[in-house]
């Protein structure tokens, strides 16, 4: 199985080599896309694009998503006709209401994110990316990962307003229980009310694929072996 990984906002594709080889490991195969670009896109379908330009296979794929990925996954799912999408420690849109990311945050930001990490810019400070990024992790790992910070704003995905359609492909939440960004409750809420699943539940922060790679891949591959909804 090919899983598909998309970074973040804080992090480039080097932030999934722990667990890019963790899935080698375990007979699977991670391909990271970069949606970086000078000049942001204007739409979540280019961005969409954008990673389909990257990736040769089609179909049987699974995306993996990061925290704000989560506003593209369902553009990017439906472009590479992928079996499964994998929100981790993800936003995930709001498919009962229709509303943007915007529109969420302007409503009920304290809901979504932990007060202390609004405002935060760990791309500017190493302390707080350690804390709040890679509180998890050893020092080493800590260190390695300062360098995979890079930002992303993709500025039509928050804009965007979903609809009221789920994706058509299986979802499961890997929700981290000490994410200091997103709140671990608001995950697991919009888990149910927004994708109908239960999330599955890590003992880490927010970048689990970098505290916890072989947690993470062990999950994926379970996916494949016995898929949601089976």
């Amino acid at each position: 199985m090919d899983f598909v990984l998309v970074h973040g906002t804080t992090q480039s594709p080097l932030g999934w080599a722990q667990l890019e080889h963790a899935l080698e490991q375990r007979g699977h195969r991670g391909v990271s896309v970069d949606l970086h670009t000078d000049k942001p896109l204007d739409d979540v379908d280019d961005y969409a694009q954008l990673a389909a330009n990257q990736i040769t296979a089609r179909g049987d794929v699974t995306i993996v998503g990061h925290s704000g990925a989560g506003t593209l996954l369902p553009s990017i799912a439906a472009a590479l006709d992928a079996v499964a999408v994998v929100w981790l420690a993800a936003y995930i849109p709001d498919f009962v209401n229709g509303r943007s990311l915007v529109e969420e945050i302007h409503t009920e930001p304290a809901k979504l994110f932990h007060p202390e990490w609004v405002g935060i810019d760990p791309i500017r400070d190493p302390d707080a990316a350690r804390h709040f990024l890679f509180h998890d992790c050893n020092p080493g790992v800590q260190d390695w990962a300062l360098g995979t910070l890079r930002a992303f704003i993709p500025a039509a995905g928050y804009q965007h307003k979903p609809g009221l359609r789920r994706p058509a492909a299986a979802s499961t939440v890997i929700a981290p229980t000490r994410d200091r960004t997103l709140r671990a409750d608001w995950i697991r809420e919009a888990a149910v009310e927004r994708l109908g699943v239960q999330p599955v539940l890590v003992d880490a922060g927010h970048c689990p694929h970098v505290s916890q790679p072989e947690t993470v891949a062990d999950i994926l591959v379970n996916i494949v072996t016995d898929p949601p909804g089976r």
